[in-house]
């Protein structure tokens, strides 16, 4: 009788679920939206890295390893420099990731069969980026050494690879995702605070009373969306003093400039909350809203794989995102040092996205109320 009961029950859900057309559409179209979006997003795999050759050395074996870097797939050469003073500004405005530097007596010590390094400038504030764009150029040298001993008729190491990565010298990995673990966890807490305010009153029963009460719908609007931001305000603020405390990770920006993008990315989080909050009857419904758009988010924001990488259709996708523009600011002010001049470009998509999301949250909450 127990297991009868229980099956009973799991064909009455299952019955109920498949009746349900807005059900129907939940369990459908976001899991192929999403398998499409992710397929296309989350990759490893680096195409057409930007590259510039600083080539101080015009003799043969140079020329040849240059044809090799421009013939690989996995780069693409963008610009050719002759000068030490052009090296900071393409690294520094993200122009290219590798900056390979051939020395003047490249192609003689190889002649001589003397060792002759190769050093390559890395932008290591996506530390997980630098190293796999590393691992290419390394096969590129790996096999020009072959392919030139043979050529020679000798055997031994003669180019060698030195690296040197700004921002984070070491490329250690936890200075690249724990300052982004700041705009995950803070989106998670805030965008659930908020998708679940309304929606918790509809199914106790006590939004009929809110109703009842001479609070305007944008003053039970505002209401409901101060709790979400103090919340958000305080688990970003605990992030941070664990991620300077306990994982040493530096803070060489602007503080103003950094809780400026936390306010900014709050309002646009708790816009997108509100929204969901208000066509949400059950709570149930509140937190599947809020994971549907939780996952993309993380996907296209650019915290794990970069948007570089994705397709230009999906790129244009990620403008729509917050937390594409809180990464870019977060990383921003702890590793590079940034300011309010600086982040300027990524302050103004956020309280563009704060705005219209607040507003259409408005309204959905008027028209569910009448």
């Amino acid at each position: 009788m127990y297991f009868r009961q229980i099956f009973a029950l799991a064909i009455k859900e299952f019955l109920a679920l498949l009746r349900d057309k807005r059900s129907r559409l939940v369990i459908i179209g976001p899991p192929l939206a999403q398998l499409l979006v992710f397929g296309f997003a989350a990759t490893y795999d680096l195409n057409n890295v930007a590259v510039a050759i600083y080539n101080e050395d015009r003799g043969g074996a140079a020329r040849e390893l240059v044809s090799r870097i421009e013939g690989s797939p996995n780069f693409e050469v963008v610009a050719y420099i002759d000068r030490d003073s052009e090296v900071a500004p393409l690294i520094n405005n993200r122009d290219v990731l590798i900056v390979v530097h051939i020395g003047q007596n490249f192609s003689s010590d190889l002649i001589q069969g003397t060792t002759t390094p190769l050093q390559a400038i890395l932008d290591g504030r996506n530390s997980n980026t630098a190293m796999i764009a590393m691992n290419y150029l390394r096969n590129i040298v790996q096999d020009y050494n072959l392919s030139w001993l043979a050529s020679q008729g000798e055997s031994g190491l003669l180019v060698t690879l030195q690296t040197r990565a700004w921002y984070n010298e070491n490329l250690q990995s936890r200075w690249f995702i724990v300052p982004g673990i700041v705009g995950l966890l803070t989106l998670v807490v805030t965008l659930l605070v908020t998708a679940l305010s309304v929606a918790r009153e509809r199914e106790s029963g006590t939004f009929d009373q809110l109703l009842v009460t001479p609070f305007r719908p944008v003053e039970i609007l505002i209401g409901k969306a101060i709790p979400g931001i103090i919340i958000g305000l305080l688990e970003a603020t605990l992030i941070i003093v664990l991620m300077v405390t306990l994982f040493d990770i530096p803070l060489r920006g602007s503080l103003g400039a950094l809780y400026l993008g936390i306010a900014l990315f709050l309002l646009s989080a708790v816009g997108v909350g509100l929204m969901i909050s208000a066509i949400s009857v059950t709570q149930q419904q509140a937190v599947l809203g809020a994971f549907l758009f939780l996952v993309p988010a993380v996907i296209l924001s650019g915290f794990s794989t970069p948007i570089a990488n994705m397709p230009e259709a999906v790129q244009w996708l990620t403008y729509l995102d917050p937390l594409r523009y809180f990464l870019v600011i977060v990383r921003g002010v702890t590793l590079e040092g940034n300011s309010y001049a600086l982040l300027i470009n990524q302050y103004w998509p956020m309280a563009l996205i704060g705005v219209v999301t607040l507003a259409l949250a408005g309204w959905l909450f008027r028209h569910r109320m009448y």
